[in-house]
């Protein structure tokens, strides 16, 4: 299991669904699509619309893709 990333901070944090420990299966708030006090992720950093985030749960790192705002180009 990996340490936190010394860039995580409580106060930056984003809604993403693990795609390592799926924590947030079975909880309602959650499933609503609703932002949910246990189960949201470390925003490390962004590149416009990529970004880079922590599970607190399982420690997993990686990169989300949000669509959102000025996208990356894919290449």
């Amino acid at each position: 299991m990996l340490p936190l990333d010394p860039q995580a901070d409580i106060g930056r944090r984003a809604w993403v669904e693990c795609p390592k420990c799926d924590d947030r299966r079975g909880c309602a708030t959650c499933e609503q699509g609703r932002a949910c006090y246990g189960h949201w992720r470390y925003l490390l950093s962004n590149t416009g619309s990529l970004l880079h985030l922590q599970c607190p749960s399982c420690t997993h790192v990686w990169t989300h893709e949000t669509n959102f705002g000025a996208t990356r180009s894919q290449g």
